[in-house]
C-alpha cells in the first residue's frame, strides 16, 4: 500500500462551480481517455474558497489532487501544463508535486457516500463496518454543521444527485491511516468521494470534538 501518492497540481483560472467534480472527470477523460480507465486513481476536488452562491474563486494556493499508484505517474503527469474544460471554465495546470502518504491520526474526507445510506446514523453504522472490514481500528464520526446537525452534502450528476456527508476518523495507528488514505470509504473516488486526507481544523462529530492536527498540501 505504500507505493500510493499523491500529485498536487496547481491550478489557474479564476473561478469554478463548487460542484466540478463531474465536470472535472470529463475534462481529464477527454483530454487523456487512458486516465478514464486507470484503476485506483482517485480525484479530488480543486481547492478554492466558496462565494456561498455556487462557486469557488481559484487561488494562487488552489491545487488539483490525484492519488494514484506510483507506477501510474508517467500516465498522470500529462495533465502537466494542459488546459482543461471544467463545464463552462477553463482551468490550466501547473507542474505537479508528488507527495507520500504521510501516517497521521487525524483524516477528514470532504464528502463520502454509501450507496443506499442517506441518513446520518445509518450511514455511520455503514461507515464504521466498511473500516472494519478493512481491519480498520479507529473513531469515526460526521462532521456537524455550525448548528450542530450532520454535514450532508450533494454531489449533482447529470439528472441525479449523490447524498453523503462529510467524515472525520481519528486515533488511526500509522498502519491504518496509511490504510484508510489507499482504500478511502464508500465509492465514486474519480469524483472526489471517499478520499481522506488531513487537516487542521477542530470538527465536531456525531461522537464528540474531534482534534486535528495537520494540513492538506
Amino acid at each position: 500500500m505504500s507505493n500510493f501518492i499523491d500529485l498536487a497540481f496547481p491550478v489557474y483560472g479564476t473561478e469554478l462551480h463548487a460542484d466540478h467534480n463531474h465536470y472535472l472527470l470529463a475534462g481529464i477523460s477527454k483530454k487523456f481517455p487512458i486516465l478514464h480507465e486507470l484503476k485506483e486513481l482517485s480525484i479530488n476536488t480543486i481547492t478554492g474558497i466558496p462565494d456561498k452562491q455556487g462557486k469557488i474563486k481559484l487561488t494562487n494556493k488552489s491545487k488539483l489532487y490525484l492519488r494514484l499508484p506510483v507506477e501510474a505517474i508517467a500516465h498522470v503527469y500529462l495533465l502537466a501544463g494542459e488546459s482543461l474544460e471544467i463545464g463552462e471554465y477553463t482551468i490550466g495546470l501547473g507542474n505537479p508535486e508528488l507527495q507520500t502518504l504521510k501516517p497521521v491520526e487525524t483524516l477528514r474526507a470532504r464528502l463520502v457516500t454509501i450507496k443506499g445510506y442517506k441518513e446520518a446514523e445509518q450511514f455511520l453504522l455503514a461507515a464504521e463496518r466498511q473500516l472494519k472490514s478493512f481491519d480498520i481500528r479507529a473513531n469515526i464520526g460526521i462532521i456537524a454543521n455550525d448548528n450542530g446537525t450532520p454535514k450532508r452534502l450533494t454531489l449533482k450528476i447529470k439528472k441525479y444527485t449523490i447524498v453523503g456527508f462529510s467524515v472525520v476518523v481519528s486515533s488511526l495507528k500509522p498502519d491504518d491511516s496509511i490504510k484508510l488514505q489507499v482504500h478511502g470509504l464508500g465509492g465514486k473516488r474519480r469524483l472526489g468521494c471517499g478520499v481522506f486526507f488531513p487537516n487542521i481544523t477542530i470538527y465536531q462529530s456525531l461522537k464528540g470534538k474531534i482534534n486535528a492536527e495537520t494540513t492538506i498540501g
